[in-house]
């Protein structure tokens, strides 16, 4: 087994804080995790961590090598970029992860393309509307809609996407048409609300008279998956708020309408996030390079196909 393996290894283990969580994502065995980080210690002639039959943490020593270890990888990282660059030929496994309705409508068309190209990378598309973590779940690229949480890693701005308030025309028979952001309240819309974990409201950003208002809306759906919404929507169960791009051909055949015209909701951004020694990578910088200009020319076209007020 070699050092560099070794090192690897200790350096998921220690950011993940599990021995199995570790081997799934280097794709080995829980006993080859083990005996690798053993095999460090023995090297190293200290104990990299303290073992019990429940916890895994650090020692003073392992906390001190984690810094160095993690320098170790980027330059091995950034040594194999440059070589990789001169051949222009990248290999090896793509890590990325998107919300539902980005992945399925915008990212999965392109990946066939990306590997037509470059056939010896494999990708690996993971699609969640939770937030991720790109570190411990071990991300190259995640793709979002919204504003990221961890300043420490780095942004590349897509575009600002444009949103909708919409339900079906059955549900405006039944309920009414919302002509503001205060008619949701104050009328007790249905509101179709996407559930993100930790979220104890759900607050709508709308754009009024006064600016960028926040409004609390209520209802009695809400789901972790934007696509249901969509579906309850059609089914005339309530009033959700998708990006134009998600649900354009159900405005245009006429089975979702806009509703609360007068406050439209603010953009959202669309980007995507990765870390510094990702960004060194040339086949992730590549698939981003690939996919950000195909789905930029896809969410502008399905935009300007549908007709909404500015």
């Amino acid at each position: 087994m070699s050092y560099l393996d070794n090192i690897r290894t200790f350096v998921r283990v220690y950011e993940l804080g599990s021995m199995s969580a570790a081997g799934r994502d280097l794709r080995v065995s829980p006993a080859v995790t083990s005996s690798r980080i053993s095999q460090l210690e023995e090297h190293l002639s200290v104990r990299l961590f303290q073992r019990t039959t429940r916890n895994l943490t650090p020692t003073e020593q392992g906390k001190a090598f984690y810094g160095g270890a993690v320098g170790i990888l980027e330059a091995v990282d950034s040594a194999e970029a440059q070589v990789i660059d001169l051949t222009d030929n990248p290999k090896g496994s793509l890590f990325v992860a998107a919300p539902l309705g980005v992945g399925r409508r915008l990212i999965a068309p392109v990946v066939p393309e990306f590997i037509d190209e470059y056939p010896e990378v494999s990708v690996r598309l993971r699609l969640t509307d939770r937030k991720v973590d790109l570190t411990t779940e071990g991300l190259d690229l995640a793709f979002f809609l919204g504003e990221p949480e961890d300043s420490n890693l780095r942004i590349r701005k897509i575009a600002d996407v444009r949103r909708v308030l919409c339900a079906a025309p059955a549900y405006i028979e039944a309920r009414g048409q919302p002509a503001s952001g205060e008619a949701l309240i104050v009328d007790k819309h249905e509101c179709l609300n996407l559930r993100f974990p930790g979220a104890s409201e759900f607050q709508w950003r709308l754009m009024t008279a006064e600016g960028e208002k926040k409004f609390r809306v209520g209802g009695r759906y809400e789901c972790d998956d934007g696509d249901v919404l969509t579906e309850w929507a059609l089914a005339g169960r309530g009033i959700a708020l998708k990006p134009v791009f998600e649900v354009a051909d159900h405005l245009n055949a006429g089975r979702l309408v806009p509703v609360a015209e007068n406050s439209p909701p603010a953009p959202i951004q669309m980007a995507c996030l990765f870390t510094h020694r990702r960004r060194q990578d040339p086949k992730t910088r590549l698939f981003m390079e690939f996919v950000i200009d195909r789905i930029g020319a896809v969410v502008k076209a399905a935009e300007a196909a549908v007709q909404l007020p500015r």
